[in-house]
């Protein structure tokens, strides 16, 4: 087994080797500290001397757990997993697939305290560092999900992971190498955002989108409706049916929005009905969950008990719905989205199917009107 180690170039876990301070990661630092503080242990120098495992194992608990001391003086445990997600670049990637698998674990994460703490590490660049990481994640029981374009630095976490026996998943190579089978093309193997890469994070995608942005901000909530026939997508519907919001996420993803709020009493800008018709979505929502967050809404802006009742009432909500309704029947070729029990990204997917099917004139037949 020492043997192994050595090819790799990694110490043998065995054998407790110091790191020089200066070759300490200051993410992984500032994280030891901060679960040092929690587990009420004392610091030593610039990182923890004792690790969470260590401390489990002197007393009998299970990897995972973590210990906080309480305002009485005594010890609080509480068990949880930890997750370390590594990636060369900024981890948005790893950081979301993990975000959406621990989605299907709410039942258990969430009514039955279950907790997870999850870690990123961004920016990993060399194999020490990367060494540095997987060691810590060993001796806190924790797994491993990694994205590493560098098929030798992949494949080092592979390998470390093996030898530690420390759970981990690739998230970034099975598809690399899927697509680089499919096109027969080669990898570059180069992280994004690498100084000398093609696209980086300043490139056309990048520019892109902060003209998106720009363009989303000022067109929002029915401003400077002249402006409507150069939006990508446009969306409508009644106050609090999370217009803005959405807006916001498309346009990060690139795309100019619009969004032009339906008012009863207000007539809705006739360039709105100039426009393709196609870039042109309503939104919905259930009544009574309308009237909750409208109710809300009205608190947090101290709005008087008049303007309140008319606002956040169930009846005004009602009438308020069917007056979008009706102007959604009128415009047939507007889908329209129900986002009651819809995240924002399950919405802006819709939307984004929808509108490219559109354009490239391949629209699957619609089984209803609502989405």
């Amino acid at each position: 087994m020492s043997s192994e180690f050595n090819r790799m170039g990694i110490s043998d876990p065995e054998v407790e080797t110091p790191v020089p301070k200066h070759k300490v990661s200051p993410q992984l630092n500032r994280w030891s500290r901060a679960r040092a503080m929690r587990s009420g242990r004392k610091l030593g120098g610039s990182s923890c001397k004792v690790s969470v495992a260590e401390r489990n194992r002197e007393v009998g608990r299970p990897l995972g757990s973590s210990v906080s001391i309480s305002s009485s003086g005594s010890e609080e445990e509480t068990v949880g997993k930890a997750i370390y997600m590594v990636s060369d670049g900024t981890g948005w990637t790893a950081e979301q697939s993990v975000k959406t698998a621990l989605g299907q674990f709410e039942h258990c994460l969430l009514d039955r305290g279950c907790p997870v703490n999850t870690h990123l590490f961004s920016g990993v660049d060399d194999v020490e560092r990367l060494i540095q990481i997987i060691k810590q994640a060993s001796k806190e029981g924790a797994m491993l999900i990694y994205t590493l374009a560098d098929p030798s630095m992949s494949e080092s976490a592979k390998q470390a992971c093996k030898i530690w026996n420390i759970p981990s998943t690739d998230i970034l190579s099975p598809i690399t190498e899927a697509i680089s089978s499919h096109l027969g093309i080669t990898p570059s193997g180069i992280p994004r955002g690498a100084p000398g890469r093609r696209n980086s994070y300043l490139g056309e995608d990048y520019f892109r989108r902060i003209e998106a942005i720009e363009f989303t901000i000022k067109q929002d909530d029915g401003a400077m409706p002249e402006n409507l026939h150069k939006a990508e997508i446009i969306l409508t519907g009644v106050s609090r049916t999370g217009k803005t919001p959405l807006s916001t996420y498309l346009a990060h993803k690139g795309y100019k929005i619009a969004n032009v709020p339906i008012v009863m009493g207000i007539e809705l800008p006739k360039t709105l009905f100039e426009v393709d018709q196609r870039k042109v979505f309503g939104l919905t929502i259930n009544p009574n969950v309308l009237r909750s967050i409208r109710r809300e809404r009205a608190k947090s802006l101290g709005f008087c008990d008049e303007i309140k009742s008319n606002y956040s009432e169930i009846d005004y909500v009602r009438q308020d719905l069917e007056y979008a309704t009706s102007i959604y029947a009128l415009n047939p070729v507007w889908p329209v989205i129900d986002i009651t029990a819809k995240a924002i990204e399950e919405t802006a997917a819709v939307i984004l199917r929808l509108y490219h099917d559109r354009k490239r004139k391949c629209s699957m037949p619609r089984i209803s009107k609502r989405y």
